[in-house]
């Protein structure tokens, strides 16, 4: 009776948990229903698009197709990191994602702090929705604005030098410009945007702690460093974290319109040299092989950067 009975009851044990997850499911089906589009969009725009990376390892031919295109192992990779320009290219997108990790992800966050202290919710409103609009705006009307502004020819700002008696500067074409240039344009379209997720995080620090510390005799300064940036610390080293994975993502778009013949030693990076090999040469394997280098060191960065978090005794990202 005994070994009758334990099948039955693990049998039922099991029934009741299935029901109990669908019951579950039943209960929060519009929260999963409006989860979906979200789920969708990473299956086929992110995770099923990853078969494309075996590419990269063979000298694939579209007529061919995957199945069927020759396996040449390491080859284009040996090719890449053989190759004259990967210094430049490394050199350059390297010295692009540093500036943009030092000099533009503090901005958002000394913004936020910023807003947070102003009282007067029209005039914050008023601010933040000013410091929202560049982000919707293209880059290519962003690059269009800095020709407006910084060319010789008509450029307000070099009319403005001459005015002064100042010889015109070559912004534009001059590779000393051009990181300055891409680094303030993400500046002024960015910064704005970025205060939103650090805006919300401050909203959700408790008064009460404020107003302890005032009773205190804490100034708005020691306020600051001991109550706002503990709570939003959290916030910081994931979006951090995050930041860490699109390193060497530079932006394609922007500096593809921002280079010349003039800056191009320069400005070149793995995006740009992916879209001349692998679209105008057609180059698909070996241009593959590139932005899978690009996505084997980000993924390096996010999991060190996610480590060293946890070990400071930060939740991290998992």
């Amino acid at each position: 009776m005994e070994l009758t009975s334990r099948p039955v009851k693990a049998d039922t044990a099991a029934r009741s948990k299935a029901s109990k997850r669908i019951s579950r499911l039943l209960k929060n089906k519009w929260l999963y229903a409006m989860a979906l589009p979200g789920m969708l969009y990473f299956i086929i725009f992110r995770y099923f698009p990853m078969w494309g990376l075996l590419i990269s390892f063979q000298d694939y031919q579209p007529a061919l197709g995957m199945l069927h295109s020759k396996w040449v192992g390491f080859k284009h990779f040996e090719r890449f990191f053989f190759d004259a320009s990967f210094a430049m290219l490394f050199k350059n997108t390297i010295i692009l994602a540093v500036y943009n990790l030092v000099f533009f992800f503090p901005l958002p966050i000394i913004l936020a702090l910023l807003l947070n202290e102003v009282r007067r919710e029209v005039f914050k409103r008023s601010i933040q929705t000013i410091v929202y609009i560049p982000h919707f705006v293209s880059w290519v009307v962003v690059v269009g604005i800095s020709y407006i502004f910084f060319t010789t020819e008509g450029g307000i700002v070099n009319d403005l030098f001459v005015s002064l008696g100042l010889p015109k500067m070559e912004f534009l074409i001059s590779s000393e410009w051009f990181r300055t240039m891409i680094v303030s344009q993400v500046v002024w379209k960015e910064t704005g945007w970025g205060t939103i997720i650090f805006l919300a995080a401050l909203a959700g620090v408790d008064p009460q702690l404020y107003e302890a510390a005032r009773i205190d005799g804490a100034n708005r300064f020691r306020q600051l460093w001991h109550i706002t940036l503990p709570a939003i610390r959290s916030v910081i080293v994931i979006l951090f974290i995050l930041r860490l994975g699109s390193f060497l993502d530079t932006g394609f778009e922007q500096i593809f319109l921002m280079l010349n013949a003039m800056n191009r030693e320069v400005g070149e990076v793995f995006d740009t040299y992916v879209y001349n090999v692998g679209i105008q040469q057609g180059q698909f394997s070996y241009s593959t092989a590139v932005g899978l280098f690009k996505s084997i060191i980000g993924l390096v960065l996010v999991v060190g950067a996610n480590r060293l978090a946890k070990k400071f005794g930060e939740s991290g990202l998992y």
